[in-house]
């Protein structure tokens, strides 16, 4: 598919000359606190890389196709590794009334602000928490995207190839593995395509969505056998809708999904998810001049409780049958809008833990901005942000674009 796009967008239909920009940038993190790491972990400066970023954009056949790519050239000094990225390259086609676009894309489908539920494509977790660009949280799918416009509704369909999410590993991280890191793993990745499909329109002047997706969880399940750690992606449906619009000088936001289980639709297999049903409300508003607040409220309800209670492996953490999450963002402009002071905080109302992200934000001039930020976990070790409560990190990031 790559290949694909590469040949719609470098082919004799791309009459124009792209335009080329890009950047430059510089980010480092710092663990807060002395720890004893691992030998295989970078412990003082787990994030320490310098990213060179080349975009294209260009068009052609008189304005219905277009075509971009960015490609990031990467040295990460941390774990002593460069490499290229491709970070997106597709070409799209307009017409009348619909649009395809073809290559390694970012989608994105929610209306939550960092919790996700009816958007089951990929993400890179450990560029998340360690305090990179938001941009870098969503890793770009291989896929065919079709969208249809009409006077109903508009429909989204996405054809992606399978691709796994980058989660914490013992390189950057210090955590608790549930199996001994001395023993093998074998790891099978699917090998047949996912489809995604959204369905929106306005009723009034509010944006309502229906989802479906024939999908996997995108992070791997795990188990013991024969001396090896074992695992595959085990397959998921969800099936969900959401709806947003003004309310209070604000902006409310509701979403809901289920996940459908399918390798697991009894929740019997500890090492694979139960089903569940994942909620969300949201609301924001501008509480002052250059000043916005925003609260959320997030929920999991699992499936097949006793079930899950009843095979849960010995030494293993036993979660609640109801994971409650709130969160939090301030933001706060000053020095006519260069300085940008944000808090984006999740706490984990039943695992009594939580997550805060301080940050500031200073535009030094158009192309130039720099932002000093923490990621602290704190709360109980056993909750989803307590279990990383050794990677406190003070992190430090300059850009130049050009």
């Amino acid at each position: 598919m790559l290949v694909f796009a590469a040949g719609l967008v470098w082919g004799p239909a791309a009459a124009q000359t792209p335009e080329i920009h890009g950047f430059l940038r510089a980010h480092a993190a710092a663990r807060l606190g002395g720890m004893d790491c691992a030998p295989v972990t970078a412990c003082d400066l787990p994030f320490n890389e310098q990213r060179l970023q080349l975009k294209l954009e260009g068009n052609g056949l008189e304005g219905s196709l277009e075509f971009a790519a960015k490609l990031d050239l990467l040295h990460d000094a941390a774990l002593n590794d460069s490499n290229p990225d491709v970070r997106e390259l597709y070409a799209d086609y307009h017409a009348e009334h619909y649009t395809l676009r073809a290559g390694r894309q970012v989608v994105t489908w929610s209306v939550g602000d960092l919790l996700f539920i009816n958007d089951t494509f990929p993400k890179d977790w450990v560029a998340f928490f360690s305090g990179l660009p938001l941009e870098y949280l969503k890793l770009g799918s291989d896929a065919l995207k079709l969208n249809l416009f009409s006077e109903a509704a508009d429909v989204e369909v996405v054809l992606a190839r399978f691709r796994e999410d980058q989660l914490p590993d013992d390189r950057q991280f210090v955590m608790e593995n549930p199996f001994p890191p001395s023993l093998p793993r074998s790891i099978d990745e699917p090998g047949d395509p996912e489809i995604s499909l959204r369905i929106s329109r306005y009723l009034g002047s509010w944006d309502g969505a229906l989802y479906l997706s024939r999908t996997h969880y995108h992070a791997p399940a795990l188990a013991l056998g024969g001396g090896v750690v074992r695992g595959d992606f085990p397959r998921l449906n969800t099936y969900g809708a959401s709806l947003s619009g003004p309310l209070w000088s604000g902006v409310l936001s509701l979403e809901t999904g289920y996940y459908d289980s399918r390798d697991d639709p009894d929740g019997t297999d500890s090492s694979i998810e139960n089903s569940q049903i994942r909620f969300l409300v949201g609301y924001s508003r501008q509480v002052a001049e250059d000043t916005t607040l925003g609260v959320q409220g997030y929920g999991e309800w699992m499936h097949d409780y006793d079930a899950y209670e009843r095979t849960l492996p010995a030494g293993f953490p036993q979660r609640d049958r109801l994971r409650a999450v709130a969160t939090l963002r301030f933001t706060q402009l000053f020095l006519h809008q260069t300085l940008k002071f944000n808090v984006f905080a999740f706490w984990g109302l039943s695992e009594d833990d939580g997550y805060i992200i301080p940050s500031a934000h200073y535009a030094f001039s158009d192309a130039l901005w720099g932002e000093l930020g923490a990621n602290l976990f704190v709360g109980d070790r056993n909750g989803q942000f307590g279990s990383l409560g050794d990677n406190d990190n003070l992190y430090l990031t300059l850009r130049y674009a050009f």
